[in-house]
């Protein structure tokens, strides 16, 4: 039998705060797409699992609960969000270069639904953003994502408090890390669309009669593709490395 009921259920909820919030936020779980039941139930399993092994360090803090527990939820749900969102970074990063590709490659179609979002984007940047989250699926980052929350408690301990600066510094050298990631994988296709469009600008002052940008939009978009066909291999392996690199930084 359970000798505290009461202790126990507050040191579930407590741990479930920081781990639901991180859910709510991460990137694939916080799809649309995914029922807001599956997301609540897999949080709650997630919390039930790891309590008993965060026990000695979360059940001294729940056991004479009073007014100090509204403000222990209120951190660790913000804790929790602030460990999500460098994940979400990260991905959004990706969708950014996507974008990015699409213009320079001349992919300029009509925006449709977002496979991961509620709003409308480019198929190629649905693409490319959908392909980076089922690897990150596929090597098993949520894995990593549960290492870090585990972690979280040595370093940012139940009942210090949020530490807002803390949390503002991280995600700003996430953002920033991250837009120099995503420049260097897009930078291949920036260079190739700079290049052709320098060169067709200078066959349309040689021959200004002939309607050389539409002509030669099938070409840039065939070049472009074929880039993205030889060179996806190693666009998402060194996402994904950069996306270990960031996160465990970031978490660190």
């Amino acid at each position: 039998m359970i000798e505290d009921p009461q202790g126990s259920v507050l040191a579930v909820f407590a741990a479930f705060c920081r781990i639901g919030g991180c859910i709510m936020v991460l990137p694939g779980f916080s799809s649309f797409r995914v029922p807001l039941q599956i997301r609540l139930f897999l949080a709650l399993a997630v919390s039930m699992a790891l309590t008993p092994l965060l026990w000695d360090i979360i059940y001294p803090r729940v056991q004479n609960p009073g007014s100090e527990y509204l403000y222990l939820i209120g951190s660790e749900l913000m804790i929790g969000v602030a460990f999500g969102m460098i994940a979400r970074y990260i991905v959004l990063g990706l969708q950014f270069a996507g974008t990015a590709i699409q213009m320079v490659i001349g992919f300029n179609t009509s925006g449709g639904m977002s496979v991961t979002e509620s709003e409308q984007e480019g198929q190629m940047t649905s693409l490319i953003t959908f392909t980076g989250l089922l690897i990150l699926f596929l090597t098993d980052f949520h894995h990593m994502v549960i290492r870090a929350l585990v972690g979280s408690y040595s370093f940012m301990p139940m009942g210090d408090g949020f530490a807002p600066r803390m949390a503002l510094v991280t995600l700003t050298d996430t953002l920033s890390s991250t837009f120099m990631v995503m420049l260097r994988l897009a930078s291949p296709f920036i260079i190739y669309g700079l290049v052709f469009n320098l060169a067709i600008g200078f066959v349309n002052k040689l021959a200004p009669q002939i309607p050389v940008y539409f002509i030669s939009i099938p070409f840039i978009l065939f070049g472009g593709m074929l880039l993205f066909f030889f060179g996806s291999i190693e666009f998402f392996a060194l996402f994904v490395d950069a996306f270990t690199t960031l996160f465990t930084g970031g978490t660190g």
